[in-house]
């Protein structure tokens, strides 16, 4: 048994070092394997479309921390098209490239601009963090504060400055100061609103200055508070014209928990800055349980679960009119603070602590599964549930209506909670009671301010149940070979014509598989297959 054990523990660690530098992405139809058992035909699987292949689409991924060197791009660089994302966020590190003052060195940001171009990827630069060779110059990590010396002052504006006449005419999307509204490490009073907004008008106006049609995101908050939000709107004042769009971040363990905010945050971009867009410039979740202080911690997450957590946030983002970012494509090392905080999970792709790639997670496969039918091909039907378009009277319901431009109908649905609407009044003051209670404290249950609904994180169950939606308005068209989707295995099924019942002015699905993980139910035709 003792040299059974020798050999395997030999092959294990064989297998470890050839995958290093070497991991394949999995291309077979059954590149995602999980529980999900339905009792429908199976008809094909969704095909992987890379970036050359998608003309637009509304998301973004992260490819930070490369400033800070808590993980190395050359580790992950091949699998960036493949997934099919168009555009990436990359933080400029002037720490990295001014280790002497008034020397830059772009070197190695020019090598991942260059590589992510010649892959037809767009890139947008996030100027921060700050470099501790200067007096007051802040720290390169997050949370480091701004610069508030006058010589860091300058020297940030020099910096600015030279980024920015480097990569013009390459990169035209840039960013502000990452996170500002959080606390610095060093004890210091947050930012307020006022601060936020001069310093990212000051930033804007060197960007602009050698880039003058660059387009220039704002604010970056960690938070998705409308008070602080708009209070940093207001700050702006009359420069408000120099941005095109605002970032606002926000984790929650059920990303449905998150609109009740989006909406106001809409509200406030629609009443200072109407020619603005807002964006969701970061968000992502682990794909294991962490104890640290990284977001979504104590929490048991796993490789199914942060795979329908990261959907359910991108189609949500979608289905709220929103620009949408995936955060991150490769776990990382993070090193800052003065300490080794361990490693962020997040990513898609897994890596190890010496930061080398060591395997494909399934949250890649399902948001390239996202990325290949969601594109700019589809348009959103901004109908009710109850008229004109698609939906059901269940509340634990997200549902979304595309239409395609031929014409095709395209439903994307998942649970999202328990709807307690039809409780009785004392089973109302139970589940209040719970959630007061603290019994929801491992983010698997929250509650809505109406007290009809429990949002439920993503969970490892892959059982179904049946659900019935309905169709109406102008939209309305039987489909003649229809096909429900498992997004995250990418899985395609048909769909019983018997459980397509249509009517004079409605259309009925009956019998329609329903989990805790988007599934789409469309035409086969409207699907790259």
């Amino acid at each position: 048994m003792k040299l059974l054990l020798t050999s395997l523990s030999a092959a294990l660690a064989a297998t470890s070092f050839a995958g290093v530098h070497n991991i394949q992405r999995d291309t077979s139809p059954d590149r995602v394997k999980t529980p999900l058992s339905v009792d429908l035909t199976r008809v094909g699987t969704i095909r992987p479309r890379g970036v050359s292949e998608i003309r637009g689409q509304n998301w973004r991924l992260g490819c930070e921390i490369l400033d800070r060197d808590y993980m190395n791009f050359d580790e992950y660089k091949e699998h960036v098209a493949p997934l099919g994302i168009k555009l990436v966020r990359l933080q400029g590190g002037w720490a990295k490239c001014e280790k002497e003052k008034g020397q830059y060195d772009f070197a190695w940001l020019d090598h991942i601009v260059d590589t992510l171009r010649a892959d037809g990827i767009d890139c947008a630069i996030e100027t921060s963090y700050g470099n501790p060779i200067y007096n007051g110059g802040g720290s390169q990590d997050l949370a480091g504060g701004f610069p508030t010396s006058e010589e860091g002052l300058a020297g940030w504006d020099a910096w600015v400055d030279a980024i920015t006449k480097h990569f013009a005419g390459r990169v035209n999307k840039w960013l502000m100061w990452n996170e500002p509204d959080i606390r610095p490490y060093d004890g210091s009073p947050k930012k307020t609103p006022e601060q936020i907004a001069v310093f990212n008008i000051r930033t804007a106006k060197i960007v602009k200055k050698n880039i003058p049609d660059a387009e220039i995101t704002g604010l970056s908050l960690a938070s998705s508070s409308p008070v602080l939000f708009e209070d940093c709107l207001k700050g702006l004042g009359k420069e408000v014209g120099l941005f095109k769009n605002f970032i606002y971040h926000g984790y929650a363990p059920a990303p449905e928990q998150s609109y009740a905010n989006v909406e106001k945050l809409k509200e406030a971009v629609a009443k200072y800055a109407p020619h603005a867009t807002m964006w969701q410039g970061e968000n992502g979740c682990p794909s294991e349980m962490r104890t640290d202080s990284f977001a979504l911690n104590n929490i048991a997450w796993s490789e199914y679960s942060q795979a329908k957590w990261d959907m359910r946030r991108m189609l949500g983002d979608l289905g709220h009119d929103v620009p949408s970012s995936v955060y991150t494509i490769c776990d990382f090392r993070h090193e800052g603070k003065g300490k080794d905080r361990g490693m962020n999970n997040k990513g898609l792709i897994r890596a190890n602590e010496d930061k080398e790639v060591i395997g494909i997670k399934r949250s890649y496969y399902a948001v390239q599964n996202v990325v290949s039918v969601f594109d700019d091909t589809l348009t959103r039907v901004k109908g009710s549930r109850h008229r004109d378009g698609f939906g059901t009277d269940d509340g634990s319901l997200s549902t979304y209506h595309y239409v395609k431009n031929d014409g095709s109908n395209l439903f994307v649905f998942w649970t999202h909670g328990k709807d307690y609407t039809y409780l009785k009044k004392e089973e109302k003051a139970k589940v209040a009671k719970d959630v007061k209670d603290g019994r929801s404290a491992d983010g698997t249950l929250t509650q809505n301010g109406a007290m009809n609904l429990k949002y439920e994180r993503p969970s490892d169950c892959f059982a179904t149940r049946p659900g019935v939606f309905t169709l109406t308005g102008e939209h309305m068209k039987a489909f003649k070979e229809p096909v429900w989707v498992d997004l995250l295995t990418g899985r395609v099924y048909a769909f019983p014509k018997e459980s397509q019942v249509v009517g004079k002015t409605v259309i009925t699905y009956f019998n329609v598989p329903v989990y805790d993980s988007p599934c789409v139910l469309t035409e086969r035709s409207a699907l790259p297959l």
